[in-house]
């Protein structure tokens, strides 16, 4: 590993067959947001109606497609090219088979073509293929067989890339007995283990239930049962885009900013917090629906307000290790360290607008978590407005902030225009506050999410603030900027990876925590025991709902609509449950 004081080696130079793969990872992640970007600023222009180039009917299309290009694609290939060389260069070692790391690239990128050319042959209308059933592909929406065979085999090609850090852990492992886990590897397996435990709903759903029904193999699903077991999935996935994000916060943004990570341990609890909280809280995006016991989504408000408590954390440690390196700069006083930072930086300066509107996203979040405030702004602009705010900023910025830190050490290579990355970072910050304040306010004055048309004739939307075509322009204003900011991006990083090798490459070098691990207790380690926790936690918050829902809702594949539920319906039918199979094993046994 590279050293303060020694020479300054590329990533690429040590391991050339990872940053192969890293490199194919975000370049399938860079295509995705290219054609999402676009996808958005058709949606953002046709539904404030300042240009229309399609048809309304086509809008779901779009709307389809910048979801899962954006939301699943983008931010996953990241993710897994950002863990595949976080894993190799925190534990300097390369991974146990480069053919297998191909291996589950292969398989993402297939599930990835084929639920896209379901998504596309929207547009085609004689094709006889569509996935018009948007991000939220639950049922009683139903799209090819492609588009749920592409997201099941993206699903496990994600799996796969898991093990294929575990397998880099134990082999290290076996070599540093006793060693605490280097606090990116930790980060890679937390994250790991949360997204193996979330991802059994939605493919639970789409193997048993989804891909049955679109080949016509049952005539019918529960709806209820695969949205329910959606958000189990969907929540959890927001912290799975954020994590990688997180990791950059914690572990890069200290040296951009010219100092050392506040506290090593502080990390390690913040992960172990989304690991433990992150899944069993889904059923919070679905106050209003009426086959759920309004106990169980009592709960479910109170868990996600926990979830609270590792973001504020973060916000404490993040800017503690920016004040730490301002301060290394020169920077005094109670504010005025702020100056000292190095704002001309695009990697740290978009990185640190990506913390200030996920601040902002914070708050609008809390509206959406708690039960009552929720059906205010449920299914209205509001919701995009503020996951624009987290994946949409937070995730994505930080990520295209990262890139021009990272990519130069796949390449080899210098980024090709500081000034350029740093338009493109305060073009996409710009961008992101008109677009994000007037999808709030249009949330309050009731404008809905998710239609192509929401101009009614006989019905005049009113707001306390400003106007309604003053809204429809800062969106449309804001979604202009934001595919610009793209087009800027995407025009650095091609030119940054065609450029010639650099004399003063970029390295990877991480400076020590002030506070290291060896502070903490080593029980942070026992990954083995918060899997166990988290396990049980799922198991509780689970159990009696799906129990009701089953029950209420006319079985496994459906028959009958919904009923109000309650927490004694689920204890009844788990009651009837365990009884029957006591019975039947007491049977045998006799």
């Amino acid at each position: 590993m590279a050293t303060a004081s020694g020479p300054a080696r590329t990533f690429v130079d040590r391991f050339p067959s990872e940053a192969g793969v890293i490199k194919a990872n975000l370049l399938v992640s860079f295509v995705a947001l290219g054609i999402g970007a676009f996808f958005g600023l058709v949606q953002a222009l046709h539904r404030t109606d300042i240009l229309r180039v399609i048809d309304s009917a086509d809008y779901y299309t779009m709307l389809t497609g910048h979801g899962v290009l954006l939301a699943i694609v983008f931010t996953i290939f990241f993710l897994t090219g950002f863990f595949h060389w976080a894993t190799a260069r925190s534990l300097d070692r390369p991974a146990v088979s480069t053919l297998y790391s191909w291996a589950w690239f292969g398989l993402m990128t297939t599930g990835t073509v084929l639920a896209t050319i379901a998504i596309l042959g929207g547009l085609v209308p004689n094709l006889g293929i569509s996935a018009d059933v948007l991000f939220t592909f639950y049922a009683p929406l139903q799209a090819h067989p492609i588009f749920y065979i592409g997201l099941a085999m993206f699903i496990v090609g994600t799996w796969l890339a898991g093990a294929d850090w575990f397998l880099s852990y134990r082999a290290w492992r076996s070599d540093n007995k006793g060693e605490r886990i280097p606090l990116q590897m930790f980060m890679v397996l937390t994250t790991m283990i949360m997204w193996y435990l979330a991802t059994l709903g939605v493919a639970v759903s789409v193997v048993f239930f989804l891909i049955p029904w679109s080949l016509g193999l049952i005539p019918s699903v529960n709806p209820l049962l695969t949205r329910t077991l959606f958000w189990y999935f969907g929540h959890p996935i927001v912290y799975f885009w954020l994590m990688p994000a997180y990791m950059m916060w914690y572990t890069i943004l200290p040296k951009l900013s010219g100092g050392r990570l506040f506290s090593d341990p502080l990390a390690r609890v913040v992960f172990l917090l989304f690991l433990l909280l992150s899944t069993p809280v889904g059923i919070h995006h679905q106050y209003l629906d009426p086959g759920i016991a309004e106990g169980f989504k009592f709960i479910a408000m109170t868990n996600t307000m926990f979830l609270l408590l590792p973001s504020l954390l973060t916000a404490f440690t993040a800017v503690a290790s920016m004040e730490h390196g301002a301060r290394q700069r020169g920077g005094e006083g109670y504010l005025r360290w702020l100056g000292a930072l190095p704002w001309r930086d695009p990697a740290f300066t978009g990185m640190a607008l990506a913390g200030i509107l996920f601040a902002a996203g914070g708050f609008s979040g809390m509206i959406n978590a708690g039960m009552n405030i929720n059906y205010l702004i449920h299914n209205t602009l509001w919701v995009p407005g503020h996951f624009h705010l987290t994946v949409g900023t937070a995730v994505a910025l930080t990520m295209m902030a990262g890139s021009y830190w990272l990519v130069p050490q796949l390449t080899g290579t210098k980024l090709y225009s500081r000034p350029i990355g740093l338009l493109q970072v305060i073009m996409w910050f710009v961008g992101m506050v008109f677009m994000s304040n007037a999808m709030h306010r249009a949330g309050l004055a009731g404008i809905p999410r998710r239609t192509a048309e929401p101009q009614y004739q006989n019905f005049e939307f009113l707001t306390p603030i400003g106007s309604i075509f003053e809204l429809r322009v800062q969106i449309a204003l804001g979604g202009t900027l934001l595919f610009l900011s793209v087009v800027l991006f995407l025009f650095n990083i091609l030119l940054t990876s065609l450029g010639e090798e650099s004399d003063r490459p970029v390295d990877e070098y991480l400076p020590e925590p002030l506070s290291g691990p060896e502070g903490s207790p080593r029980v942070l380690d026992n990954l083995g025991l918060w899997t166990g926790i988290a396990v049980v936690l799922v198991i509780l918050a689970y159990t009696l709902p799906l129990a009701g829902i089953i029950q209420n809702g006319g079985g496994l594949f459906g028959g009958g609509l919904p009923i109000p539920a309650t927490v004694s319906a689920g204890l009844d039918f788990v009651t009837t449950l365990v009884t029957t199979t006591v019975n039947t094993l007491l049977e045998v046994a006799a």
